[in-house]
């Protein structure tokens, strides 16, 4: 290990970041350094623009990918190397905020009842009744399902917070049925090494390969994914009348304007109240003229 990725490793753990961050924002300085071939502390302003432009124009990254490797790139520069850079030499790409589609009640019904086996229904349950993350699902543990307080804690989420969701009856139903067919040990859902079960956590395209397969067998030919399932839990937990806070900390953001985004996913939000040109007034119809063309003077 060289010098400077030591250092970098150190100011990482410092700030207990976690381990899949530690591995990425090496791997992205490395990939900066490998890309001029030259050492990273040897670079500045003027590599990390054509870099920014080389990931967007011609790797044709996602802008959130992108964004991604500038948070690494800024962290080593100003936090390792202490350089003060202005940070508008390092600026994150506008990110275009699209409204992802969502799943109706009945579509996820369907969508849990086409789970190939119990494993993948139960892994769809947990994330539409809970709101969790991939990476949440697959770190939970069996002491995490506290059954007497109908509650599941949730560990180390994103930024290394803990949070509670309450546990579904109908959950803990399928969760029961799951233990004694599975009878995990340490990881709620335990994966796989060379095909054999082992004490370590399911692999991300475990989870997206349940969600895949079951929205395929259902016939839904929207782009089911994890985290549509948690965007489905939110925007139906606003419309049965759950408060944004309280959505909040289901869901365990940190700002509420990343829960505002709901709001426009609910349509008994969008509908509750009319429209003001519905209390207009106007004319009828049948007195507008159909003709283009310009009156005469």
């Amino acid at each position: 290990m060289t010098q400077l990725r030591r250092m970098m490793l150190e100011e990482l753990q410092r700030r207990n970041y976690s381990k899949s961050t530690i591995r990425y924002y090496l791997q992205t300085v490395a990939n900066f350094a490998q890309h001029f071939g030259r050492s990273p502390d040897k670079l500045g302003p003027d590599e990390l623009r054509s870099y920014q432009a080389y990931l967007l124009r011609e790797r044709k990254l996602a802008v959130g990918t992108v964004i991604a490797r500038v948070a690494a790139l800024r962290f080593f520069f100003i936090k390792t190397l202490r350089r003060r850079l202005p940070l508008n030499d390092i600026p994150y790409p506008k990110h275009p905020r699209r409204l992802p589609t969502i799943l109706t009640v009945e579509e996820v019904a369907r969508l849990i009842d086409s789970a190939r086996n119990l494993l993948d229904r139960t892994l769809l349950m947990v994330l539409y009744s809970t709101g969790m993350r991939n990476c949440e699902v697959r770190r939970l543990q069996v002491k995490d399902i506290d059954s007497n307080s109908m509650l599941i804690h949730i560990q180390h989420g994103k930024g290394g917070r803990d949070r509670y969701v309450p546990l579904s009856p109908k959950l803990l139903e399928t969760l029961r049925e799951y233990w004694r067919w599975m009878k995990p040990k340490t990881w709620l859902f335990p994966g796989t090494v060379h095909n054999w079960r082992a004490d370590k956590p399911l692999t991300p395209k475990v989870v997206w390969d349940a969600c895949q397969f079951a929205a395929q067998r259902a016939g839904i030919e929207k782009h089911v994914y994890p985290h549509l399932l948690r965007h489905s839990y939110a925007t139906h937990l606003l419309e049965t009348g759950a408060d944004l806070r309280t959505i909040q900390l289901l869901l365990g953001h940190i700002e509420l304007e990343h829960t505002v985004l709901y709001l426009h996913l609910s349509r008994r939000h969008l509908q509750a109240f009319p429209n003001p040109l519905d209390t207009l007034n106007v004319s009828p119809l049948e007195t507008v003229r159909r003709s283009r063309r310009r009156h005469k003077k």
